[in-house]
């Protein structure tokens, strides 16, 4: 089972990762992971399990619009952040990178610590001590970018961004194949308007030095 981790108000990315720890200032990018929460929660980075859930208060990811936050906590296996609202762009961000994010205020109805079993498909939570908690359902798009990994690997994989249909794409093949034969008995009725031309021209020129003779 996923562990909970509970955070405030207001975690802002400079909390969630400071600036001095931006990957451009480490010797290796895997570095990253050390750093979640390295002065807000010092013992975040070495405790947190792959699968463990974030709880929040209000406006979690406020601040700058800095990529590596999410990245950080996305790179230590973070299953799931759950706050009642989220900085826009680091929704975004989290998004982009296949962070499953939930719109609910839960820090009243968890305990820092407590083991639950999170069902993505269906956005609830089982909690160890036997209560059921439904989250917002995800809509579909957002499910198929969680289990891509994100939106480079989704569109990797399918050749479009979420939520865009294959009706454009199969309209194209049609219309393609359509064009196609158009051109082709385009193509068939005027070569056969040149031969005729061509051949009452021959056939003329015959007739004439037949004559001729």
């Amino acid at each position: 089972m996923a562990r909970v981790w509970i955070f405030g108000q207001d975690i802002n990315t400079d909390q969630i990762v400071p600036g001095r720890y931006a990957p451009y200032m480490l010797k290796q990018e895997d570095d990253l992971r050390k750093y979640p929460f390295v002065e807000h929660r010092p013992d975040f980075a070495s405790g947190v399990r792959p699968g463990d859930l974030l709880v929040a208060g209000n406006n979690f990811g406020c601040g700058s619009s800095r990529e590596y936050a999410p990245l950080a906590l996305r790179m230590v296996g973070v299953g799931a952040i759950v706050a009642p609202l989220f900085a826009r762009i680091f929704f975004r961000n989290a998004l982009n990178l296949g962070i499953p994010c939930f719109t609910a205020d839960l820090t009243g109805q968890l305990r820092d610590g407590q083991e639950v079993e999170l069902s993505l498909e269906h956005g609830s939570l089982l909690t160890d001590d036997g209560r059921s908690i439904q989250l917002p359902p995800p809509p579909a798009f957002l499910r198929e970018v969680w289990a891509a990994g994100g939106i480079v690997p989704f569109y990797r994989t399918h050749g479009r961004f979420p939520g865009e249909g294959v009706t454009g794409r199969q309209g194209d093949r049609e219309t393609g194949r359509q064009g196609d034969r158009e051109t082709g008995r385009q193509g068939d009725r005027e070569t056969g308007r040149q031969g005729d031309r061509e051949t009452g021209r021959q056939g003329d020129r015959e007739t004439g030095r037949q004559g001729d003779t």
